[in-house]
């Protein structure tokens, strides 16, 4: 199993990230991407897979570096500056990442709209110029984000984290080469739109379709109210069982199978 999405990088896992890493590798985890949110955290990340990189009895890490909406400023200076850091980031550690991300566009925040999506169509491109796939963080606001794919004419393909929307929507998603990532939510019983979308996708499209955590939030159902962690990765692969025709273990061959395929890892 490989988590396609967990911040180890954040404060909640902070005194303990070593220990997480090691449990989650003890509950059948080959891999976990950790994607990046604002300029001040790329190095923790990169902190991490050296540690990873050196000690050989832990899982691979992989990175991803972007500008995630929530950490955007209303000081159209401050977010250029993050955009130059981004840029000249990636120069310098291009061969340390798999994708560009989190990055996207999220209509619950403040930071005005035409903020986001400037800040989101100049990655996008970004993205383009470095041939990197994208993950992307979305919540009401799945139109707008295929107006800016539209505007960047985006065609580097990636995940949409944390999927939930209809059938159409997936498809569209598809249509334009992504991958779609599937977390906690359809752990539970009363996600009836995300669970029968996600039913059809792995029943029409299942070589689109990834495991993730979002680790340390979206705990699973049973875990509410504690912290989310990579190591409760078999509840999304249990969850996900119930919801086809597929056998645990050729689900979790699967899910791995299409993480490679789209971040170009050998194993």
């Amino acid at each position: 199993m490989i988590d396609s999405h967990c911040h180890l990088d954040l404060p909640a896992f902070e005194h303990d990230w070593q220990s997480v890493i090691s449990r989650a590798k003890s509950a059948g985890l080959t891999r976990i991407l950790i994607p990046g949110t604002q300029v001040s955290q790329w190095p923790k990340q990169q902190s991490i897979q050296s540690f990873a990189t050196q000690n050989t009895q832990t899982l691979p890490i992989d990175l991803a570096f972007g500008l995630h909406p929530y950490f955007l400023s209303v000081d159209e200076a401050v977010n250029e500056d993050a955009l130059n850091a981004l840029d000249k980031h990636l120069v310098q550690h291009i061969n340390a990442i798999v994708a560009l991300g989190e990055i996207g566009l999220d209509g619950h925040i403040d930071i005005p709209m035409p903020v986001q999506q400037h800040i989101f169509e100049a990655q996008l491109r970004i993205a383009s110029d470095n041939d990197l796939p994208v993950i992307l963080h979305h919540r009401k606001s799945h139109h707008l984000i295929f107006e800016s794919l539209k505007n960047t004419q985006f065609t580097g393909g990636g995940v949409i984290h944390a999927f939930s929307g209809s059938v159409e929507v997936a498809k569209t998603y598809i249509d334009k080469g992504f991958h779609i990532g599937v977390g906690g939510t359809i752990t539970y019983d009363r996600a009836h739109k995300t669970r029968e979308t996600v039913a059809y996708l792995l029943k029409q499209h299942p070589n689109r379709l990834l495991l993730e955590t979002d680790s340390p939030d979206m705990p699973m159902q049973g875990r509410q109210g504690s912290r989310n962690s990579p190591e409760y990765l078999g509840d999304v692969l249990r969850a996900l069982c119930e919801l086809g025709e597929y056998n645990i273990q050729r689900l979790q061959a699967l899910t791995t199978e299409n993480y490679l395929m789209l971040f170009h890892q050998d194993n």
